[in-house]
């Protein structure tokens, strides 16, 4: 009876695995959620900041933007390489960074072909019924 014991436990000792497997397998971890991370974390924001560049090195006068306090406009003349005049509408120009421009052209800002702006339609065109 003490013999199989004795057995049981050497073989228990057998299969558990060394330091160095153990070692290894956590920096196998640590290597996978470092790639994880910046597959998931840092390739689209650099896909967005190089999307973003872009998009402004194309500005151009005329072109209808959003700046980053919520301002739209149209670009009315192009300073430099850091500035633009932008134009907001009833000649009203304000200076802003080109680093401040959020998007261009944006689709919802410009109506679909065909329809109108809401803007644009009269505002008397549903009268109420007087009772």
């Amino acid at each position: 009876m003490l013999i199989s014991v004795a057995h049981a436990a050497s073989a228990a000792a057998a299969e558990q695995p060394g330091t160095l497997e153990v070692y290894l397998w956590n920096i196998g971890f640590v290597v996978a959620f470092v790639l994880l991370f910046y597959v998931l974390m840092v390739m689209p924001q650099q896909k967005r900041f190089k999307e973003h560049k872009a998009m402004l090195d194309s500005l151009k006068k005329g072109d209808k933007v959003v700046t980053g306090g919520g301002l739209v406009g149209r670009i009315e003349k192009i300073v430099s390489d850091e500035e633009v005049v932008v134009d907001l509408g009833n000649n009203v120009k304000v200076t802003a960074l080109r680093n401040t421009i959020q998007t261009k052209d944006d689709p919802v800002l410009m109506p679909k072909k065909g329809e109108k702006a809401e803007s644009e339609e009269p505002k008397d065109k549903k009268k109420k019924k007087s009772l």
